[in-house]
């Protein structure tokens, strides 16, 4: 209660400053507007974590996000898993014929410029919703109810606040929720959101930059080529992109194997010492 306190406050405050610099990025789409909106909530839920960390005797990193693994090996790691699941799903889709890269979008310097763009952007995006929703709250609901409880209703919320998303379904926002276990299986065993980070932003930027598909329902500007989904939706994803694929269902599965051989019990009662 004391930390929702603590972001609603802050959120309040920061809003107001962003309602105020930010006025002329409101009217359509601005992509640093957007970088600007997820910072603030990151800066906002992270900051109320140090003020919780304080009043409860804790070093911050407990909280997922240890400073002295900030983009090592962990989140290396996790930026080539989450552009091995988009590039293998794309792939398993465009051998059923589902999947055209067609004609570049971009030309020239637009292409550094929109890529180092997305680049930031799904970075942010990754560290405020990792947070979020596997951070602080994850943490200490775990505290309270046991950690794969906490982790379950986590992951149905993370789920469901997806549904606000134009063009999102049941399906997508079931692979929502099923990856979301992952980056908290993930979290269990190393003890850090770092590889999470690493994945969620890297598989973000490839739907939306790289293959240039649908993320969540949405289909953003700034995407590299006129790529198309062609084919049913248990093959595509549908409306949401190919996270709703059953392609994308069947290697998350397989990532859990390969992470608990990667990362096995053992180590997980280490992150946890």
């Amino acid at each position: 209660m004391i930390y929702s306190i603590f972001v609603a406050a802050m959120g309040f405050g920061t809003e107001l400053l962003i309602y105020q610099f930010a006025a002329a990025a409101r009217d359509g789409f601005s992509i640093r507007y957007q970088i600007l909106q997820e910072l603030a909530n990151f800066i906002v839920l992270f900051g109320a974590a140090l003020i919780m960390a304080r009043i409860e005797m804790r070093p911050a990193g407990v909280y997922g996000l240890p400073a002295q693994d900030a983009f090592k090996r962990l989140f290396w790691q996790g930026c080539l898993f989450g552009l091995c699941e988009i590039s293998a799903v794309i792939g398993l889709i465009a051998l059923c014929g589902g999947y055209s890269f067609g004609s570049l979008a971009l030309h020239g310097t637009e292409i550094l410029r929109w890529g180092a763009l997305w680049c930031v952007f799904f970075l942010v995006v990754a560290l405020y919703e990792e947070f979020l929703f596997r951070g602080y709250t994850q943490f200490t609901l775990a505290d309270g109810i046991g950690f794969w409880l906490a982790a379950v209703i986590l992951s149905i919320s993370f789920g469901l606040v997806h549904r606000q998303n134009f063009g999102e379904t049941k399906v997508g926002i079931a692979g929502v929720m099923l990856v979301g276990l992952f980056w908290c299986f993930t979290l269990r065993r190393t003890g850090s959101l770092w590889f999470a980070v690493g994945m969620h932003a890297s598989f973000d930027f490839g739907e939306t930059f790289l293959y240039s598909v649908p993320d969540s329902g949405l289909m953003l500007p700034g995407h590299l080529s006129n790529a198309a989904l062609y084919g049913p939706a248990w093959l595509t994803g549908g409306t949401p992109g190919p996270e709703g694929s059953v392609f994308d269902f069947a290697i998350l599965i397989l990532f859990f194997y390969i992470f608990h051989r990667l990362y096995p019990l053992r180590l997980e009662r280490q992150a946890h010492l």
